[in-house]
């Protein structure tokens, strides 16, 4: 038995589900991009597949997009966390429902 696309795709699914219930259900802004960077990497994982699925001389691209993926994830979680910590610094809460408007 070898490891198909199919096999990918849904691992690939699964991962994406788990991160839109987190992010779409906790209150905590860490947890909220926790679930975040997991939709993230499941989409990671479907461009690879479809990358080892391609047969031509672009079968890079995959990987090219993942690379790009990765790029704007770390540039969104460090901007993201320095938002949350500013808003932790004056509201002392983390919590995305308390924190209602940007004003200080």
């Amino acid at each position: 038995m070898s490891v198909t696309l199919e096999h990918f795709l849904t691992v690939s699914t699964l991962l994406f589900a788990i991160g839109l219930f987190v992010a779409l259900s906790k209150r905590n802004a860490v947890a909220v991009l926790m679930g975040v960077e997991l939709m993230l990497n499941a989409s990671n994982l479907a461009l690879v597949a479809f990358a080892r699925l391609a047969e031509t001389s672009l079968a890079i691209t995959g990987h090219v997009f993942v690379v790009f993926v990765i790029t704007v994830a770390a540039a969104e979680v460090a901007v993201a966390l320095a938002l949350a910590v500013a808003v932790y610094r004056n509201r002392e809460t983390v919590d995305v429902d308390k924190v209602t408007s940007l004003r200080a």
